[in-house]
């Protein structure tokens, strides 16, 4: 007895040129909407570097001015004279691919104990604590730290 059939119920070889069509008609059709469900994705990612160069940056800029000696601090903060106007440490960061950002850096005094009692931290100000802050124009980063005459954390 023979284990291979031969005749006519065994004619089928493969897949007829239908099938083939119905099948690859099937994964672009599927793959079209795939596709679009990877678009927020991808376009997420190009804003989330965008993001974290601006931050890096943000950071640098204050480390740089934390740097500084106090006393050329006090003396840009008063130059200032408001805790609203940028002060002489802000200024331009070009990206390699042409993007720039304005890093505007405010400095003011800083009212710690609130001695005058009218919780306003601009007011009745300390002689020896300023108020940091490094923004980027435009945008809603930001990151503000205080300094000491006295050195980081003395």
């Amino acid at each position: 007895m023979s284990l291979i059939r031969t005749g006519p119920a065994c004619t089928m070889a493969g897949l007829s040129y239908v099938e083939v069509l119905v099948a690859t008609l099937l994964i672009v059709t599927a793959l079209v909407p795939a596709m679009e469900a990877l678009q927020p994705g991808i376009a997420g990612a190009g804003i989330h570097k965008a993001l974290a160069e601006d931050h890096y940056q943000l950071v640098g800029r204050l480390e740089a001015v934390l740097a500084e000696p106090f006393a050329d601090l006090d003396d840009a903060a008063m130059a200032a004279g408001d805790s609203t106007v940028p002060t002489s440490y802000s200024d331009v960061f070009i990206y390699p691919d042409g993007r720039q950002i304005t890093r505007n850096v405010f400095l003011s005094r800083y009212d710690a104990d609130n001695a005058d009692g009218d919780d306003d931290p601009f007011t009745g100000t300390d002689p020896d604590l300023l108020w940091v802050r490094v923004e980027i124009a435009g945008s809603a980063l930001s990151m503000e730290a205080l300094a000491s005459a006295y050195g980081p954390g003395w």
